[in-house]
């Protein structure tokens, strides 16, 4: 009797059992319902695209952030460097400037698409993202998202360059290049869909690390259930 008193006596003053040794028993991930598993990814999903559509679709979103800035197309770049050279630099900021611009007000129309791809996420789908790679979700994004995402993308970005003046700050950018111009690519006439594909690659950038900010920081788990959860399975 005295021996099992101090057995029991040594599991009370004994710390508590961190995330990291419930991770490493199976019966801890047992424990978690098909259902927890995916009401938690899905959550995860959902807070790290709406976090992702919110930092990218507002003033400064692309223009300020360095990862997903969106600069001259590559056909531009000698145009870019003879105006700089000329002392013409406002011309080319101006530009990169209006493309910014218009990649941020397409991005927030991505969040419905988003959605409707995470309601639509199955118990597989579910396992195998929370399994996977740091990227898995994002991945899974592009896989059934990407097409319909340029697809829906391009005439916002069509709107959204107008009403940002790409179109003008085009013209007037070649205009100040001069016969450098006419040595331009068909690419550097594109324009609407080069803003559109940086956009979207912006948008999975910023999507792939907030997901992986969900998996790494225990912090960023705002709820008792994505704690329980990626705690559970050792992310």
């Amino acid at each position: 009797l005295d021996t099992l008193k101090q057995k029991i006596e040594t599991i009370k003053s004994a710390p508590e059992t961190t995330t990291a040794t419930n991770a490493a028993n199976p019966a801890v991930a047992a424990v978690l319902s098909d259902e927890e598993m995916v009401r938690a990814l899905k959550e995860a999903l959902t807070k790290g695209t709406q976090q992702a559509i919110a930092n990218l679709g507002k003033d400064g979103g692309f223009l300020n952030n360095l990862d997903v800035r969106i600069p001259l197309p590559d056909e531009l770049a000698k145009v870019e460097k003879l105006l700089r050279k000329l002392g013409q630099d406002k011309y080319a900021d101006q530009f990169v400037a209006t493309m910014n611009q218009a990649a941020e007000k397409a991005v927030p129309e991505a969040a419905t698409l988003f959605a409707d791809s995470i309601a639509q996420m199955s118990l597989a789908d579910a396992k195998s993202i929370l399994k996977g790679p740091d990227d898995a979700a994002t991945q899974y994004f592009r896989k059934t998202s990407e097409a319909k995402l340029k697809e829906r993308f391009l005439p916002i970005v069509k709107s959204a360059t107008d009403q940002a003046g790409v179109t003008a700050a085009y013209k007037k950018l070649i205009s100040k290049a001069g016969p450098a111009a006419q040595f331009l690519g068909t690419g550097a006439t594109d324009l609407d869909g080069y803003v559109e594909g940086k956009a979207v690659d912006g948008l999975f950038k910023m999507i792939a690390a907030e997901e992986k900010n969900i998996r790494a920081n225990p912090l960023a788990r705002s709820t008792d259930l994505l704690k329980k959860v990626f705690g559970a399975l050792g992310k």
